[in-house]
């Protein structure tokens, strides 16, 4: 008896706790072979509206998340993407909700596209908190979270992870170089088939991220002053 309760239990807490992914809303299909798929803002006035994702459920698995949201959103041949939040009776905007929350799809030109260069993106893990330095100045990223840094070209960043055994590396901007994308954690994410959501570059417990699982992250993590 105390197994068929305890059997119960565990299919109910996993009901309860699973993340599901769902293409909601269909307007209309792109054909396109695009690889990426990008956060968009005030490009969406430029874009073809394809659809909606909605997302249930609160899961830790990131990566696995955007796999889901990266297939469903390539059945109708979106290549950009925007959080669409839910409102109140009033009309009001909810605050996001990491358990329950809305993905608008688009297509657009990658030309069309707006801040995609020169920017350096900082993720803590979904566990703990990540004491790192970025040029000798400290920093302390709360879970999910994240901060976003100017860079300047031609100028050496060094990124540490304070450990006695942890990581260093270095890179140099150049002049319209692409955004950067790290994530600090001792947790490695393994690439899919398709290259998306996994990783690119590895040093340690510093990891560099592909763009499109990296601005996924950038919705559903809060973003911090980079003080």
């Amino acid at each position: 008896m105390k197994k068929i309760v305890f059997a119960v239990f565990v299919f109910v807490a996993h009901i309860f706790y699973a993340q599901n992914v769902f293409l909601t809303k269909v307007e209309k299909t792109h054909e396109n072979t695009d690889k990426f798929l990008y956060k968009i803002d005030e490009e969406k006035a430029e874009a073809v509206y394809l659809g909606e994702i909605e997302v249930q459920g609160f899961s830790k698995n990131d990566a696995e998340i955007f796999s889901l949201i990266y297939k469903k959103a390539k059945e109708i041949g979106a290549n950009t993407f925007a959080l669409k939040p839910f409102e109140t009776v009033d009309g009001s905007i909810q605050n996001f909700n990491p358990a329950n929350y809305r993905l608008a799809l688009y297509h657009l030109p990658k030309e069309k596209l707006l801040n995609q260069t020169g920017n350096l993106y900082l993720f803590a893990s979904s566990d703990k908190d990540q004491k790192i330095a970025l040029n000798k100045t400290d920093y302390i990223l709360s879970p999910r979270s994240y901060f976003v840094i100017q860079t300047v070209p031609g100028e050496i960043y060094t990124i540490s992870t304070k450990k006695l055994l942890g990581s260093t590396i270095k890179f140099q901007p150049k002049e319209s170089s692409s955004n950067q994308y790290f994530q600090i954690s001792a947790t490695k994410i393994k690439s899919d088939e398709t290259g998306v959501g996994g990783l690119n570059l590895k040093s340690g417990d510093i990891i560099g991220l592909e763009k499109s699982y990296a601005e996924f992250l950038s919705v559903i993590y809060s973003k911090q002053k980079a003080e």
